[in-house]
């Protein structure tokens, strides 16, 4: 605990400044860059440093404090701002520290819980066992009862991460990079072996827990929010194809609750990294998150989204709408037979849509203004469905027209003049869907005003 000791000349604020900024390369949850000081008068306030806002399964935002235990780090991965060989000031939290923090944030309602990365010092184990003696002090000393996601540290000692399993919501593990070459290429210390063992002894022992749970229904949770994980975008050649195939790999092989997609951030000078003249590849990031949900909600597979003679998505489109016009065959589909698989095809339905279509049409024949009120995105479903055989206008079912239409601005001018009032392109199927579907809703996300208020497609 020597390296801890050296630290006592440092503030607490200051290390908060350093090890706040130093986790915002972290998208597991996101931040509203807010920096609003309390009046004096009124209760709360919202301070930036450190606090960042995620959703809870029912839409609530919740802050947490979103923090490294250190920047310090033993490992020298070409494209992070902490490695080894970098010149930048350096911090490390005791657990005491962030205990401390932790607490009296919570009590003067800045946040409801904490997410804690870390990088390496002296060794994994060494570093991990600093993880759970923090856990370990805020919930059985501190009484800490709120949230806490917490990162696994790949090549830790197992029953380290056991024990901190049983006092955590959620793990996850970085990937990092999506393929073992690219590890190998830009970080030399890490292997795809090393971070996928902790990726499924958590998996494990979350399956043991819950067969437990069913004998003793008092038995402790084991990371009952399951686990996640986040890679690097942009940094390595992989194409878009080769992506949503590792992610589809990681949710059917390790049942990932989330997996996050970073788009690369040039931070260092190096001849490995790529040269990005225009600037991190945030739209691209945008579109593999659509993509990621067709996987996880829609019952879409990586080889039905693109192919390898096909590898990349077509960013003028989102990836539903870009499925849609390259198999037109199966439009259009009738709204008031189709079954849900069916549904779940048409850009412009989401699952809470499809469902409330499914229950409405019980009832009577819907039509296209029944359809407006249960949240169908019209202006792009209208190119897909019939209602009672009939278009709501007479289009043509070819993908050149088609495209042109859903890319033009002209389109939204026009579908907006008959009345009907549409709304903003949403990922949340018209705010229904809740939680983790507005988790990665982030200021990196919303790309610097290049979808200009269109944030998530409603795919």
């Amino acid at each position: 605990m020597n390296y801890l000791a050296d630290q006592t000349h440092m503030s607490l604020m200051e290390k908060l400044g350093i090890l706040s900024d130093a986790a915002k390369y972290d998208v597991a949850c996101t931040s509203s860059g807010v920096d609003r000081k309390g009046d004096g008068k009124n209760m709360g306030n919202c301070i930036k440093a450190g606090i960042c806002h995620s959703f809870s399964g029912d839409g609530r935002c919740i802050s947490l404090l979103k923090i490294l235990m250190t920047n310090e780090c033993i490992y020298d991965c070409k494209y992070c701002l902490n490695r080894k060989s970098n010149d930048v000031p350096r911090a490390c939290f005791t657990p005491e520290e962030i205990c401390t923090l932790t607490m009296e944030f919570y009590r003067r309602n800045y946040i409801e819980g904490l997410f804690l990365s870390s990088g390496i010092i002296e060794s994994p184990t060494f570093t991990m066992e600093l993880l759970y003696r923090t856990l370990f002090l805020l919930r059985n000393v501190y009484k800490f009862g709120g949230y806490i996601h917490v990162k696994a540290i790949p090549g830790a000692d197992r029953e380290l991460i056991r024990r901190t399993g049983f006092l955590a919501d959620r793990m996850s593990v970085n990937l990092e990079l999506p393929t073992a070459d690219g590890l190998k290429a830009l970080a030399p210390n890490k292997h795809r072996k090393t971070i996928l063992t902790p990726m499924r002894q958590i998996q494990n022992e979350i399956k043991a827990n819950k067969d437990e749970l069913v004998v003793y229904k008092k038995a402790p949770r084991f990371s009952a929010g399951g686990q996640s994980t986040q890679m690097i975008i942009g940094a390595t050649p992989e194409n878009d194809y080769q992506l949503m195939k590792v992610a589809e790999g990681l949710y059917q092989n390790f049942e990932l609750k989330r997996v996050f997609y970073s788009a690369f951030v040039k931070v260092n000078e190096d001849k490995e990294l790529p040269a990005l003249p225009g600037g991190p590849p945030l739209l691209r990031e945008h579109r593999l998150y659509q993509a990621d949900w067709l996987l996880r909600f829609y019952g879409f597979k990586a080889d039905e989204l693109l192919d390898e003679k096909r590898p990349f998505f077509n960013v003028m489109l989102d990836p539903k709408e870009d499925w849609a016009v390259r198999h037109l065959d199966q439009f259009p589909v009738e709204i008031n037979r189709a079954p849900m698989e069916k549904l779940l095809r048409v850009p412009g339905l989401g699952v809470n849509s499809a469902k409330r279509i499914q229950a409405a049409r019980r009832s009577g024949n819907l039509t296209f203004e029944d359809l407006k009120k249960l949240g169908v995105v019209l202006k792009r479903a209208i190119y897909f469905i019939t209602c009672n055989g009939k278009m709501m206008y007479p289009t043509k079912l070819e993908e050149n027209y088609i495209v042109r239409n859903l890319t033009s601005p002209k389109d939204r001018i026009r579908f907006g003049t008959d009345g009907m009032t549409y709304q903003q392109m949403s990922l949340f199927d018209d705010g229904a869907f809740g939680a983790d579907m507005r988790g990665f809703q982030n200021d990196r996300v919303q790309m610097q005003g290049l979808l200009r208020g269109s944030v998530y497609g409603n795919l």
